[in-house]
């Protein structure tokens, strides 16, 4: 697909976007949406692959935990790499790259038998992860402002979705072997693979390929964007507490790992059933405003996991949490495609996506250390801190927001200029 996903002069003064598009794009981000679902339906090894290289591979847990820490590491470059490759090669390219690398990275890494084979593979696990996810995100961000918002809505219903289907048969797949997984994982990267090849088009607009400037010099003049990586890898460095600390305050009340599983469990069914209502109420709301608002309630919801004590406690922080999780989810990808210029999509949806992979390395380092010196309650107090902080900041950031997205919005399409670049540092 090429400059036809960029609205007519005509589409642009009626506000509306021609009936080819109104065609195309649907089919454009259910195709997207179904690689989501697939990869991550069928992406059950990383959940247990600390089990797998210590049960089955005889490592130590120091090793194992340094091996999924190399993955981890991995997927901060993935993002990077896979954002970057999008604005070179296209986002088509750079997708089926992505998966079919990571097919062939978990076969290498499930019949890897020697330690410096499966640090090996499981860095090339890492790497090719998440190429597909800035690609895909900038393939949305190609689309008219006005659809990018449902367009990632969907695209995060349909993770949620698959990750629902992957925690309720992963544990009773591998009772089979964990070898069974590797495969499955590999099989469902390979459909991912020929989902792309069939039904997702190129959405990079040939014109575009001559207004691409350098990613990192322009990155480094854009004090807007940097201030919003920063505030959003602080956000997930908190959230990642759900998956840290809180299963850690769960054991120490006498509540068993199963238990743990349904809290999680209803946090992927409120997200399932809560998200598309999400979109629609708060389509046209200001995104910093929702941003923010979700920050504080994701700071309160994870600080009072580590209060409460019953059952109905954990249940009604995890609602708390989850309503500001899907507010973040709904804002954040449109919010920073809304930032991008056009010829640097891909370079900055990688650069926004690697704020979660930084996180989950920050968040139980952090985490774990602040529950080691002040105790539960000094971590919830801190999470409420982080929480109200984050909402501040994200305020302060709405008028400069505001004056970069304005022009978005409006469906012109422009690339900041120094001067631009410039005027943000000074409001940042």
């Amino acid at each position: 697909m090429t400059t036809s996903l960029t609205p007519t002069p005509n589409s642009t003064r009626s506000g509306r976007v021609t009936s080819h598009l109104r065609l195309d794009l649907p089919n454009l981000v259910w195709a997207l949406a179904a690689t989501h679902f697939v990869s991550r339906a069928g992406g059950a090894v990383q959940s247990f692959l600390v089990l797998y290289l210590t049960q089955e591979q005889r490592l130590t847990p120091t090793t194992a935990g340094a091996v999924v820490a190399a993955v981890g590491a991995g997927g901060i470059g993935s993002q990077i790499l896979g954002g970057w490759l999008s604005d070179r090669i296209g986002r088509r390219h750079t997708m089926l790259a992505g998966f079919l690398g990571t097919a062939v990275a978990l076969v290498g890494l499930g019949s890897a038998d020697t330690l410096p084979t499966i640090w090996a593979a499981a860095a090339c696990v890492g790497l090719m992860g998440d190429l597909f996810r800035p690609a895909g995100s900038a393939a949305v961000a190609d689309l008219p402002p006005q659809q990018r918002i449902r367009a990632f809505g969907l695209l995060f219903w349909a993770t949620n979705l698959g990750f629902s289907v992957a925690t309720a048969s992963a544990g009773i797949l591998a009772r089979r072997g964990y070898g069974l997984l590797f495969w499955i994982n590999a099989t469902a990267a390979v459909i991912a693979a020929l989902i792309v090849w069939r039904r997702v088009p190129e959405t990079r607009a040939r014109t575009l390929k001559q207004t691409r400037r350098a990613l990192l010099p322009t990155l480094l003049r854009d004090r807007l964007m940097i201030a919003m990586v920063l505030v959003h890898v602080a956000y997930f460095t908190l959230f990642l507490q759900t998956f840290t600390t809180t299963p850690l305050a769960m054991t120490a009340d006498g509540h068993s790992a199963a238990t743990y599983g349904t809290m999680l469990a209803l946090n992927g069914l409120l997200i399932v059933a809560g998200q598309p209502l999400a979109v629609r109420l708060l389509a046209g709301r200001d995104p910093s405003t929702v941003l923010a608002l979700s920050m504080l309630m994701v700071g309160a919801g994870v600080g009072s996991n580590s209060i409460v004590h019953s059952n109905s406690g954990y249940a009604v922080s995890v609602l708390v949490w989850s309503l500001g999780q899907t507010g973040i989810a709904v804002m954040f990808g449109t919010t920073f495609a809304d930032l991008a210029p056009a010829g640097l999509r891909g370079g900055y949806m990688g650069v926004a996506s690697a704020t979660w992979n930084i996180g989950a390395m920050l968040g139980p380092l952090v985490g774990t250390t602040l529950l080691s010196h002040v105790g539960r309650t000094g971590l919830a107090v801190a999470c409420a801190v982080a929480g109200t902080a984050l909402c501040a900041a994200q305020l302060a950031l709405r008028p400069a927001l505001r004056s970069r997205t304005a022009p978005e919005k409006n469906n012109t399409v422009r690339l900041p200029t120094s001067d631009h670049l410039a005027r943000d540092d000074r409001r940042t």
